[in-house]
């Protein structure tokens, strides 16, 4: 009997199938000081219990991309394990607050299946869904990824490709409970920019620059508990490189975006992202912003600012794509989010 876990392939998986991803994780203030070493991370709601709590929160929660990827993580051997790329993300919403001493597990249902016309793989659509300890759902969002088939001739199964929203309205946010901007002290913050000082369709170049290395990428990829081969097995691809995680790139662009955005406190939503060119160590990441929308709350001094951040291996900002209509090959990511901002 054979015990190891080869992955599973597209024909593995049927609509409606729920998963129930192993293990459990109990995340700690260590979680947030390795997310800190990893990513030059300086929003001061993840940096300050005083912050934390001068904004009506008990405490400094864990980075809201830290929770999203101790979620992810717990994905990849049931989902993604034999994936050739992961595709796109919609309707994220953070739901709740993930504090040190709270347990995250994972759960995914199968919402969309297509075998592609090669006939060698197949897109698979999960939403996934991150519980806490007390079973309250921390985090929501749907992934598409494209696997490989174990046997190129086993039957396609019934396509139904979901119908997901283009974006998320300002009132699908949630926003946690007790979140308070009304005495924002925007000193300690380390920027003056309120969501008033953003125009919708204004573009933030934010200037800095971080060379991927290949040990950070890979202990944060450990950090998630995220088995993807492609990050690890240099054997895994023909060009004998090791791919960067997405989601380093996502936390990297995100740290970045600091600069100019410092007041962006809180994700609260994800619209959609593409990952649009592989990343390997040594590229030099870069960010850029564009605000394309911004909404009001019903939390006190509370404000939704919409915004796409874009994350290169250098080129010049704000040009993202071709005339062809494709990305332009320095550009990584292209993120759509939701932050939540003092107005």
């Amino acid at each position: 009997m054979v015990k190891t876990n080869p992955g599973w392939f597209f024909e593995d998986y049927t609509l409606g199938q729920v998963i129930n991803h192993a293990v459990p994780r109990t995340v700690g203030p260590g979680e947030r000081a390795l997310y800190h070493a990893l990513y030059p991370a300086r929003h001061a709601l993840y940096s300050s219990d005083q912050f934390a709590r001068a904004s009506g929160l008990p405490q400094s929660p864990l980075d809201d991309l830290a929770a999203f990827h101790v979620v992810f993580g717990k994905t990849v051997p049931d989902v993604s394990l034999n994936a050739v790329a992961n595709l796109g993300y919609a309707e994220g919403r953070w739901l709740k607050p993930v504090y040190p001493g709270d347990t995250l597990r994972s759960t995914s249902e199968v919402i969309g299946l297509k075998q592609n016309s090669n006939g060698k793989t197949g897109v698979v659509w999960v939403r996934t869904r991150g519980l806490n300890q007390n079973d309250e759902a921390v985090i929501s969002f749907v992934r598409w990824v494209m696997v490989r088939k174990r046997d190129v001739d086993a039957p396609a199964p019934e396509t139904l490709v979901p119908d997901l929203k283009p974006a998320l309205d300002a009132a699908d946010l949630t926003i946690p409970d007790g979140l308070d901007f009304s005495d924002y002290d925007l000193t300690l913050a380390g920027e003056p920019h309120r969501m008033a000082d953003y125009e919708i369709g204004e573009q933030i170049d934010h200037v800095d620059g971080v060379t991927i290395e290949e040990a950070e990428h890979m202990m944060a990829t450990r950090l998630w508990q995220n088995t993807a081969k492609v990050h690890f097995d240099a054997t895994n691809r023909e060009d004998g490189k090791r791919l960067i995680y997405g989601g380093h790139i996502i936390s990297m662009a995100r740290t970045l975006s600091f600069n100019g955005l410092a007041n962006a406190q809180m994700i609260a939503g994800l619209n959609g992202g593409a990952h649009a060119n592989p990343c390997f160590a040594g590229d030099t990441v870069r960010a850029w912003s564009e605000v394309l929308d911004k909404a009001q709350t019903v939390a006190p001094g509370v404000g939704a600012i919409r915004l796409r951040l874009v994350a290169t291996r250098g080129g010049a900002p704000f040009v993202l794509k071709g005339e062809d209509g494709k990305y332009l090959p320095h550009v990584l990511l292209d993120l759509d989010y939701w932050a939540l901002m003092p107005v």
